[in-house]
């Protein structure tokens, strides 16, 4: 075996890398699944309080969100599922867990005691905390791990 094989190359780590990929696409998928369909069970009021608890939208604003969000989640969560258009499926995905993030990260700096804000990722009731943290960072360090292989697996087949 050549000393000058790379990653893209190598037959085991090709498969090792399509296996991570589908695994973290189906993951993430499953998760943003799971987190429209907990947000549309319930009347769409409940998860704009959560949305307001935040402070940072206006009101009309508030009603978009809470209204159309579940549904963006459950499409991206069917498309990461389903694999189609990975780069952009996953980018997207890495986006709104950016966004998720920096604003729950804020906002649990300006007011770490404050048990007033809900988070509202998984439903109503869930307090923004140190382990919503946690898991939104998680969740985001596997979208970027999934747009970083989805733009290298490409390249491979390029």
């Amino acid at each position: 075996m050549a000393v000058s094989a790379t990653f893209a190359t190598h037959p085991s780590r090709v498969n090792w890398l399509r296996w991570a990929l589908r695994a973290a696409r189906l993951i993430l998928g499953a998760i943003f699944v799971y987190s429209a369909y907990a947000k549309l069970r319930d009347p769409w009021m409940l998860f704009a309080m959560a949305v307001n608890s935040y402070q940072i939208l206006p009101e009309w604003a508030v009603t978009i969100v809470a209204r159309g969000l579940p549904w963006f989640e459950l499409a991206l969560g069917l498309i990461l599922v389903s694999g189609w258009k990975l780069r952009w499926s996953a980018s997207a995905a890495a986006g709104l867990l950016g966004t998720f993030l920096t604003v729950n990260l804020f906002t649990y700096i300006k007011n770490p005691h404050s048990g007033a804000v809900t988070c509202g990722c998984f439903g109503a009731g869930e307090k923004l905390g140190p382990l919503t943290l946690l898991i939104d960072g998680s969740m985001f360090a596997v979208a970027l791990a999934l747009v970083i292989g989805a733009f290298l697996a490409a390249r491979r087949r390029a």
